[in-house]
């Protein structure tokens, strides 16, 4: 069975206060997860040492912290930037890489993407692997082809056991981000389903059929068991409804 997964990616927002406020909040009215379950928190920098404590003492291993990005680079001359012994050190088990808006506002290129993948993966962590589309790529039906290119140029060198044992794919249709624009349920499956095919072509349906892709578009708690019910979707990376227990929780509770 595939790993069914919600990510709360928090980006830019709350204070320290506020964090912890949360955390305790959603760690402390979580179900009981299965085994095939998987929740993960993904805050910016500041809050990973506490988050770390607060979830030891929960001592659930489906229950991680993630970071929003590194660099792939161990040390060295790079203000600002974080590197993935640093996260290991407190406690990080995941890292998004290729989120829209670090494409976008900082560049990020496919190939810098990659050496990001393999970096993670030479660390033992695992890689939140972000693709999608624009909305003028989406209106130009050209969005299978951006999308393949995504993962081509920064995925498809890995091996199938890499693949399979380290990566986690989200998909992102940008034009669905913050904007309370959803991808209809059929929109969410049908490049989920194509993304699926893309890693049978490029490796075997086994492993195909053994990655998780969440659904990472405006994911809240009305349609989150919709999008969960697709047969190619395997939870959520979620934004917006990640920062108050009471929409996050909800979504969690919709995994099956």
């Amino acid at each position: 069975m595939r790993k069914k997964i919600v990510a709360g990616n928090w980006k830019m927002n709350l204070s320290l206060a506020e964090g912890k406020t949360l955390i305790e909040d959603v760690v402390s009215r979580l179900p009981l997860l299965a085994e095939h379950q998987q929740v993960i928190f993904c805050p910016p920098f500041i809050h990973l040492g506490n988050m770390a404590s607060i979830l030891d003492d929960g001592a659930d291993q489906r229950v991680s912290l993630g970071a929003q990005n590194c660099h792939p680079h161990p040390s060295g001359a790079y203000t600002g930037e974080i590197s993935i012994p640093m996260l290991k050190e407190v406690g990080v088990n995941y890292v998004i890489v290729g989120h829209s808006e670090r494409r976008q506002y900082f560049n990020e290129s496919n190939e810098f993407l990659k050496l990001k993948v393999d970096a993670l993966i030479a660390s033992d962590v695992q890689v939140i692997f972000c693709c999608g589309e624009s909305l003028d790529i989406r209106e130009a039906n050209t969005q299978n082809e951006f999308v393949a290119k995504q993962l081509q140029e920064s995925l498809f060198h890995l091996t199938p056991d890499q693949l399979k044992n380290n990566v986690i794919i989200a998909y992102e249709p940008i034009w669905a981000i913050g904007t309370g624009v959803t991808a209809s349920t059929e929109q969410a499956q049908e490049m989920h389903a194509y993304i699926r095919n893309l890693l049978s072509s490029q490796y075997s349906n086994d492993v195909a059929q053994s990655i998780s892709i969440l659904y990472g578009g405006s994911c809240n708690p009305t349609n989150a068991v919709e999008l969960f019910s697709c047969e190619d979707v395997d939870g959520g990376l979620i934004g917006g409804a990640a920062l108050k227990a009471e929409t996050f929780l909800p979504i969690i509770f919709a995994m099956d």
